[in-house]
Protein backbone atom coordinates (compact mmCIF):
# COMPACT_ATOMS: atom_id res chain seq x y z
CA UNK A 1 0.00 0.00 0.00
CA UNK A 2 1.15 3.47 -0.80
CA UNK A 3 2.01 6.06 1.80
CA UNK A 4 2.87 9.74 1.47
CA UNK A 5 6.47 10.73 0.88
CA UNK A 6 8.47 10.85 4.14
CA UNK A 7 10.00 14.23 3.22
CA UNK A 8 8.29 17.02 1.31
CA UNK A 9 10.57 19.89 0.33
CA UNK A 10 8.58 23.00 -0.49
CA UNK A 11 10.23 26.36 -1.21
CA UNK A 12 12.15 28.99 0.75
CA UNK A 13 13.44 26.54 3.36
CA UNK A 14 10.00 25.09 4.21
CA UNK A 15 9.84 21.30 4.42
CA UNK A 16 7.80 18.54 6.03
CA UNK A 17 9.46 15.40 7.33
CA UNK A 18 8.43 12.33 9.23
CA UNK A 19 9.26 12.51 12.89
CA UNK A 20 12.38 10.62 13.91
CA UNK A 21 11.14 9.35 17.27
CA UNK A 22 13.20 10.06 20.37
CA UNK A 23 15.72 12.07 18.34
CA UNK A 24 13.09 14.80 17.89
CA UNK A 25 12.10 14.94 21.57
CA UNK A 26 14.28 17.85 22.77
CA UNK A 27 13.44 20.15 19.88
CA UNK A 28 9.72 19.34 19.68
CA UNK A 29 9.30 19.66 23.44
CA UNK A 30 11.04 23.06 23.37
CA UNK A 31 8.86 24.30 20.48
CA UNK A 32 5.70 23.23 22.32
CA UNK A 33 6.93 24.88 25.53
CA UNK A 34 7.58 28.13 23.67
CA UNK A 35 4.11 27.90 22.04
CA UNK A 36 1.96 26.98 25.06
CA UNK A 37 0.13 30.29 25.41
CA UNK A 38 -0.47 30.38 21.65
CA UNK A 39 -1.81 26.79 21.57
CA UNK A 40 -3.69 26.67 24.90
CA UNK A 41 -6.88 28.41 23.66
CA UNK A 42 -7.37 25.93 20.79
CA UNK A 43 -5.65 22.63 21.56
CA UNK A 44 -7.17 20.52 24.38
CA UNK A 45 -4.04 18.32 24.60
CA UNK A 46 -2.02 21.30 25.89
CA UNK A 47 -3.61 20.83 29.34
CA UNK A 48 -1.70 17.54 29.66
CA UNK A 49 1.51 18.68 27.96
CA UNK A 50 4.76 17.43 29.41
CA UNK A 51 7.95 15.70 28.38
CA UNK A 52 6.43 12.22 28.83
CA UNK A 53 3.37 13.10 26.73
CA UNK A 54 5.66 14.43 24.00
CA UNK A 55 7.75 11.25 24.22
CA UNK A 56 4.57 9.12 23.93
CA UNK A 57 3.41 11.15 20.93
CA UNK A 58 6.72 10.65 19.13
CA UNK A 59 6.90 6.95 20.03
CA UNK A 60 3.55 6.35 18.36
CA UNK A 61 4.29 8.05 15.05
CA UNK A 62 6.00 5.12 13.30
CA UNK A 63 3.15 2.72 14.10
CA UNK A 64 0.55 5.22 12.92
CA UNK A 65 2.46 5.64 9.65
CA UNK A 66 2.77 1.88 9.11
CA UNK A 67 -0.94 1.31 9.82
CA UNK A 68 -1.78 4.12 7.34
CA UNK A 69 -4.06 5.72 9.95
CA UNK A 70 -1.97 8.85 10.45
CA UNK A 71 0.92 10.48 8.65
CA UNK A 72 2.41 13.09 10.97
CA UNK A 73 5.10 15.51 9.90
CA UNK A 74 7.38 18.00 11.59
CA UNK A 75 6.96 21.32 9.81
CA UNK A 76 10.48 22.68 9.44
CA UNK A 77 11.84 26.02 8.33
CA UNK A 78 15.53 26.06 7.45
CA UNK A 79 15.80 22.72 9.24
CA UNK A 80 14.24 23.84 12.55
CA UNK A 81 10.88 22.49 13.75
CA UNK A 82 8.27 25.25 13.71
CA UNK A 83 5.11 23.16 13.96
CA UNK A 84 3.31 19.90 13.34
CA UNK A 85 0.86 18.77 10.68
CA UNK A 86 -0.77 15.50 9.92
CA UNK A 87 -2.95 13.66 7.46
CA UNK A 88 -5.14 11.18 9.29
CA UNK A 89 -8.30 9.14 9.33
CA UNK A 90 -10.53 9.24 12.39
CA UNK A 91 -12.44 6.12 13.37
CA UNK A 92 -15.71 7.71 12.23
CA UNK A 93 -14.32 9.02 8.92
CA UNK A 94 -16.05 7.32 5.99
CA UNK A 95 -13.93 5.42 3.49
CA UNK A 96 -12.26 7.74 1.02
CA UNK A 97 -11.78 10.58 3.48
CA UNK A 98 -8.83 12.02 5.38
CA UNK A 99 -8.43 15.01 7.66
CA UNK A 100 -5.57 17.47 7.99
CA UNK A 101 -4.63 18.95 11.36
CA UNK A 102 -1.92 21.51 12.07
CA UNK A 103 -0.31 24.07 14.34
CA UNK A 104 2.63 26.45 14.15
CA UNK A 105 4.71 28.20 16.77
CA UNK A 106 3.73 31.88 17.10
CA UNK A 107 6.83 33.25 15.35
CA UNK A 108 6.06 31.20 12.22
CA UNK A 109 2.46 32.33 11.74
CA UNK A 110 1.17 34.95 9.35
CA UNK A 111 3.58 34.10 6.51
CA UNK A 112 1.58 31.55 4.53
CA UNK A 113 3.67 28.62 5.76
CA UNK A 114 0.69 26.56 6.85
CA UNK A 115 -1.26 27.27 3.68
CA UNK A 116 1.68 25.93 1.66
CA UNK A 117 1.95 22.97 4.04
CA UNK A 118 -1.73 22.10 3.67
CA UNK A 119 -1.54 22.33 -0.12
CA UNK A 120 1.42 19.92 -0.08
CA UNK A 121 -0.45 17.50 2.19
CA UNK A 122 -3.49 17.61 -0.09
CA UNK A 123 -1.27 16.67 -3.03
CA UNK A 124 0.14 13.76 -1.04
CA UNK A 125 -3.34 12.67 0.03
CA UNK A 126 -4.56 12.56 -3.55
CA UNK A 127 -1.56 10.44 -4.56
CA UNK A 128 -3.11 7.72 -2.39
CA UNK A 129 -5.62 5.70 -4.42
CA UNK A 130 -8.15 5.35 -1.60
CA UNK A 131 -8.51 9.09 -0.83
CA UNK A 132 -11.37 10.92 -2.51
CA UNK A 133 -11.60 13.96 -0.24
CA UNK A 134 -9.68 15.82 2.46
CA UNK A 135 -11.20 17.84 5.28
CA UNK A 136 -10.00 20.46 7.73
CA UNK A 137 -11.98 20.71 10.97
CA UNK A 138 -11.64 23.64 13.35
CA UNK A 139 -13.66 25.43 15.99
CA UNK A 140 -15.61 28.29 14.39
CA UNK A 141 -14.04 30.72 16.88
CA UNK A 142 -10.53 29.88 15.63
CA UNK A 143 -10.41 32.30 12.72
CA UNK A 144 -6.70 31.79 12.04
CA UNK A 145 -7.18 28.05 11.54
CA UNK A 146 -10.14 28.72 9.27
CA UNK A 147 -8.14 31.05 7.06
CA UNK A 148 -5.83 28.22 6.00
CA UNK A 149 -8.36 25.98 4.20
CA UNK A 150 -10.02 29.06 2.70
CA UNK A 151 -6.70 30.07 1.10
CA UNK A 152 -5.88 26.47 0.13
CA UNK A 153 -8.99 26.06 -2.03
CA UNK A 154 -11.30 24.17 0.34
CA UNK A 155 -15.00 25.05 0.62
CA UNK A 156 -17.16 24.97 3.73
CA UNK A 157 -18.88 21.59 3.82
CA UNK A 158 -20.87 21.77 7.07
CA UNK A 159 -20.93 22.77 10.72
CA UNK A 160 -21.52 20.45 13.64
CA UNK A 161 -21.28 20.26 17.40
CA UNK A 162 -17.83 19.34 18.65
CA UNK A 163 -17.41 16.13 20.58
CA UNK A 164 -14.79 15.48 23.22
CA UNK A 165 -12.83 17.89 25.35
CA UNK A 166 -12.81 21.57 24.47
CA UNK A 167 -9.92 23.97 24.82
CA UNK A 168 -10.60 27.23 26.71
CA UNK A 169 -11.41 29.46 23.69
CA UNK A 170 -13.41 26.90 21.73
CA UNK A 171 -17.12 27.50 21.15
CA UNK A 172 -18.08 23.85 20.78
CA UNK A 173 -19.09 24.25 17.14
CA UNK A 174 -16.83 22.91 14.41
CA UNK A 175 -16.60 24.07 10.85
CA UNK A 176 -15.68 21.38 8.36
CA UNK A 177 -13.99 22.37 5.11
CA UNK A 178 -13.69 19.88 2.25
CA UNK A 179 -11.66 19.53 -0.92
CA UNK A 180 -12.41 16.61 -3.23
CA UNK A 181 -10.05 14.88 -5.58
CA UNK A 182 -11.86 16.46 -8.51
CA UNK A 183 -12.13 19.99 -7.08
CA UNK A 184 -14.17 21.76 -4.38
Amino acid sequence: METPQPVLRLTDGLALRRFEGEADLPELFRVIEESLEHLRPWMPWVAEHGVEKTREFLAGRAGCWESRQEFTYAVTLDGAIVGVCGLFRREDTPEGGREIGYWLRPGATGRGLMTRTVRALVEEAFRLPDVEYVEVVHDVANLASGAVPARAGFTVHRREAADGDLAPAESGENQIWRLTRHGS
